[in-house]
């Protein structure tokens, strides 16, 4: 199975739908977002990109502000959205879907220590804005970077596959 997976949309309506229409198109059927979607309209606009073709389940971010508004647009939608950590079972294989705290050292510090306890089979976390992939003690762990480009200018995802717990890091065209 390949996941679609991507953070840090930051309200860039236009990126978050380029960004899961890549994914669709390189044939993701379930899409995470790991947190700072921020307002329910870009909610709606990657739901309704998504319709008919995957699955969204999200976790919330630092930024999001309005939580009990994003979890009725959810709830409207289809589509699942908890505060993190968030453990799912995808294919037998246990995935924790986190955001991040504080410093992006702090994220990372936390996210391999995690690693290192060998309870899931990957961690992937958000937060940071930055592409992070690597298996620490054979524990996929995987960062897709900013959907919106806001910090690096360069707005990424990521395509997982579950059956070999490898990802493809892929670039979203900032002008369509």
């Amino acid at each position: 199975m390949l996941i679609g997976v991507l953070s840090d949309t930051h309200d860039n309506v236009v990126l978050a739908k380029r960004a899961v229409h890549l994914l669709l198109d390189l044939g993701a059927t379930l899409i995470f977002h790991l947190g700072d979607i921020v307002s329910p309209f870009t909610l709606l606009a990657m739901a309704s990109e998504a319709s008919g073709r995957a699955a969204i389940r999200a976790v919330f971010g630092n930024n999001c502000g309005d939580k009990t508004q994003l979890r009725r647009v959810a709830e409207s939608l289809g589509v699942e959205i908890e505060e993190p950590p968030r453990e799912v079972v995808v294919n037998g294989r246990r995935i924790l879907l986190l955001h991040g705290w504080g410093s992006p050292s702090d994220t990372r510090r936390i996210v391999y220590a995690l690693a290192r306890g060998g309870e899931w089979d990957a961690i992937l976390y958000g937060h940071t804005h930055e592409v992070d992939y690597r298996y620490i003690q054979g524990v996929l762990v995987l960062n897709p970077g900013e959907a919106s480009g806001v910090l690096h200018g360069k707005p990424t995802v990521a395509l997982l596959d579950t059956e070999t717990l490898k990802a493809r890091i892929l670039e979203v065209q900032l002008h369509g």
